[in-house]
């Protein structure tokens, strides 16, 4: 049982098949996909800097771009504490420069929530809600967050967040899966959003 499971429990079985089958990851078998996304808007000009240093920690990057060719790799694993982990790999191929998205993902337990390591090394973490809609599509928000130095995780006053918001399909038409992400500040507005989709690839 993967922490997506566990989380969502009887919920997790309203998700769309291919859903299920995605998310219910198996620690010898990484789940492959590959895909295009439509547009990814990153923010204000002023933001550009910022988003630079974070391409660094493979986190957020500056560039925008349409028909961006892409792909994710999601890989079960036990840590040396017991503890199950999931570490994303989502690659995005501009023309001039490849940016990737990397994080590692957990299960708190006592509080229900998913916990999410941002960049690598860390350099982010915020708590994560999932949620399945009536039409069996994923729901992810973010909730509280923490900037990541070294051990020390100091948290971020509300007012600064990067307010997340993810949701995942799958269009049976097409069979593809179908990703939008939007990224948001209250002060600063958009920070990064991007939509797509993508096919499992197998091996």
């Amino acid at each position: 049982m993967t922490i997506y499971q566990e989380l969502l429990g009887e919920d997790f079985q309203r998700l769309h098949p291919k859903l299920q089958a995605r998310y219910t990851l198996l620690k010898d078998k990484p789940f492959h996909g590959a895909g295009t996304m439509s547009k990814i808007e990153t923010g204000s000009v002023w933001l550009k800097p910022l988003l630079s240093l974070a391409a660094r920690w493979q986190f957020l990057f500056p560039d925008n771009g349409k028909d961006v060719p892409f792909t994710i790799k999601n890989t079960c694993r036990t840590l040396p504490t017991g503890e199950e982990e999931i570490y994303w790999e989502r690659t995005f191929y501009f023309e001039e420069v490849t940016r990737r998205f990397n994080a590692f993902m957990s299960i708190d337990r006592n509080r229900r929530v998913v916990k999410d390591y941002l960049g690598e090394p860390s350099l982010f973490y915020s708590d994560l809600k999932f949620a399945v809609t009536p039409d069996g599509r994923m729901i992810i928000r973010s909730g509280p967050q923490r900037v990541v130095i070294g051990n020390l995780e100091i948290p971020i006053p509300r007012l600064f967040e990067g307010v997340v918001t993810v949701e995942e399909g799958y269009d049976d038409a097409r069979e593809v899966f179908t990703i939008q992400v939007n990224i948001q500040n209250r002060i600063a507005g958009r920070l990064m959003a991007y939509e797509g989709e993508f096919k499992a690839n197998t091996f």
